[in-house]
């Protein structure tokens, strides 16, 4: 039997297969306020016969927004226009949904990435981005506004708000995203965190204050809702955050209840050198499974069926995440049970759609015809 069909339980919460469809910016929000194109998007995903659907990075509080079109989860109208959507998209589909929680620390107030992605600065109608240091994310960008005590405050205090709002709209599970240069990853970073206070300098001073989220929101939800990281294992650049580091990380994590690590890497530094490839970021995901022993999610050029399946039933990672791979084909899931031998759900309406010789890729089922 296919192990990637295989199902897998996240604490709590049944996964029927190990497909994850990560986290996907979709810089379609207005206002924070998720919208018609979310409801399309989520809708496409929602049918695809994964095992678990990630929300976009949602913004915790305005400042936060990677561009001024991001999702977010603030305040009440962000929390009534994504009940919207989320009821249309349940009313059709039992997929579980997870939610990444973010903060673009120094990485904030940019355009769309069709637009550019540049910095919009205050005067160019942005905002100034926060960030452990006044360390600009490129050298010719204004640099952003180091975080007082006060500011520290009432992020953590945006990152448990969002998250009790993300349980009462009944998501199943929360992903806290520390990776890809944003605030957390940024904490851990010393490419980006050149802090003399309790919150910088060593290795334990770089990690406390995104355990501290991680603490924060941990308590905030059930027990029985998993609440995971996701991390770059990996800066790839000299004298950056690295794998060493992200087992320690991990290790802590563990101590405090975490529930899944998802491995991704770089996004802190434009000096990054990533060796792009099939599997890329796998070996990462295989090590930090080995040591730390939680639930592990493997991302980055996972494009078809037989390599997401050898990552999974070889140990490398307990799930396998898509991302650009699922946009372009929203049935990969579909595609994949049927290389594999596998059954997939999928809604009755394109029950009628599976190939001849496939009759039992959709599992059993009755069909009629008029």
């Amino acid at each position: 039997m296919s192990q990637l069909f295989s199902p897998f339980d996240l604490g709590d919460l049944r996964l029927k297969n190990r497909i994850v469809i990560a986290p996907m910016c979709q810089y379609s929000a207005e206002d924070g306020n998720a919208t018609d194109w979310h409801l399309m998007h989520l809708g496409s995903l929602a049918m695809s016969g994964a095992g678990l659907l990630t929300l976009e990075a949602t913004a915790v509080e305005p400042e936060g927004r990677i561009t001024a079109a991001d999702l977010g989860l603030w305040n009440d109208a962000n929390e009534a226009a994504l009940h919207r959507v989320l009821a249309a998209v349940r009313h059709h589909s039992a997929m579980p949904l997870a939610i990444q929680l973010a903060h673009a620390g120094r990485k904030a107030s940019s355009q769309v990435p069709w637009e550019g992605g540049q910095l919009v600065t205050p005067a160019q109608g942005g905002w100034t981005p926060v960030a452990p240091s006044a360390i600009p994310h490129l050298p010719a960008e204004l640099p952003p506004r180091a975080l007082d005590g006060a500011g520290l405050e009432r992020i953590k205090a945006a990152f448990v708000a969002a998250a009790q709002r993300s349980q009462r709209l009944g998501i199943e599970a929360i992903e806290l995203h520390a990776a890809h240069g944003y605030l957390l990853h940024e904490f851990l970073s010393p490419l980006a965190n050149a802090r003399t206070d309790a919150y910088g300098g060593s290795l334990e001073n770089r990690m406390r204050y995104p355990l501290e989220i991680f603490e924060a929101v941990r308590a905030a939800v059930p027990a029985s809702m998993p609440v995971g990281v996701r991390i770059s294992a990996t800066d790839w650049v000299e004298g950056g955050w690295d794998l060493l580091q992200s087992l320690a990380l991990g290790r802590a994590l563990r101590e405090r209840g975490c529930s899944f690590l998802h491995v991704s890497s770089g996004g802190v530094s434009p000096q990054q050198q990533i060796p792009l490839g099939p599997n890329y970021q796998v070996p990462l995901a295989e090590a930090i499974r080995r040591e730390i022993g939680l639930p592990t999610t493997a991302v980055g050029l996972i494009t078809e069926p037989a390599q997401a399946e050898a990552i999974v039933a070889s140990g490398q990672a307990d799930l396998v995440a898509l991302a650009r791979g699922i946009l372009y084909n929203p049935r990969w899931p579909w595609h994949a049970a049927a290389a594999l031998g596998a059954q997939v759900e999928a809604p009755p309406q394109y029950w009628r759609s599976q190939p001849r010789g496939l009759s039992q890729l959709f599992g059993e089922m009755r069909l009629g015809q008029r």
